[in-house]
């Protein structure tokens, strides 16, 4: 294949992955009026939009954290440390990623019931402190880095826990950054388990607040709909912008073995 055929295939590629953001922005921006950014101004005032945005915020970046420490902890675990039934304990964990998360929602919510822990952060955030797919990449990339500074560490004394976290913490940037991706993907696009989890709209995330407010009486407000949609989208891009460099690295470690 030329380089001018595949220029041509990657811009057809990109134009059909830019298309759906871009009718998205179109619809967002169109009012009877012309091109206004009305629709958004309208959509942050009208209920608590803050608040759900803030609520989105939150959980992300408390899921976020407890899966770097708990899935970090676990990938290093299975990747440096030889212990009776590890392989098959890693075989469990990777056997979940196969498991729709939609099965474990009644389960979930009636657990989550007897916690007394319904419409509160605990809800929304202490099922997915750990995910099975990082500590899947992270042990993988573990497995991929050289032992010799572990092994000095541990000649001088550390502790497991200094060497993971002042020694490999450092060296797994790239993977931690795919981590970090779709830890905060998943998260703050979820939908069902807010849902089903809230039931008032001081607890609602975006994406639950966003459907509550674009459904009319006989139709659904596209216009504020893809208002509520576009900002909910801007801190995902900015996440993705901040860690493009070290996602490709991060993901191809995850499969070198």
């Amino acid at each position: 294949m030329t380089r001018l055929a595949r220029a041509a295939l990657l811009a057809l590629l990109v134009a059909v992955m830019a298309y759906p953001l871009a009718w998205m922005i179109a619809i967002s921006l169109k009012t009877a009026d012309g091109l206004s950014l009305r629709y958004y101004g309208e959509v942050w005032r009208a209920g608590p939009f803050d608040r759900y945005f803030i609520n989105s915020l939150v959980v992300a970046i408390v899921v976020l954290a407890g899966n770097i420490v708990c899935c970090t902890m676990a990938g290093y675990a299975f990747a440096r440390f030889r212990i009776r039934g590890g392989k098959l304990l890693f075989l469990l964990v990777l056997s979940t990623i196969m498991l729709p998360k939609q099965v474990i929602l009644v389960p979930l919510y009636i657990l989550m019931q007897k916690m007394g822990l319904i419409d509160t952060y605990w809800a929304l955030t202490l099922p997915f402190l750990v995910d099975p797919f990082n500590i899947f990449l992270i042990r993988q990339y573990v497995s991929t880095l050289p032992t010799d500074c572990e092994e000095a560490a541990r000649i001088d004394g550390a502790g497991e826990f200094t060497i993971l976290f002042r020694i490999v913490f450092p060296m797994l940037k790239p993977v931690l950054a795919v981590v970090a991706i779709h830890t905060c993907l998943t998260n703050w696009n979820s939908f069902l388990f807010p849902f089903i989890l809230t039931h008032s709209a001081s607890m609602r995330t975006l994406p639950v607040g966003l459907a509550m407010l674009s459904q009319g009486a006989h139709s659904i407000d596209w216009g504020h709909l893809m208002a509520g949609a576009v900002i909910s989208a801007l801190p995902v891009v900015a996440a993705f912008l901040v860690f493009q460099r070290r996602i490709i690295g991060g993901l191809t470690a995850g499969i070198s073995k």
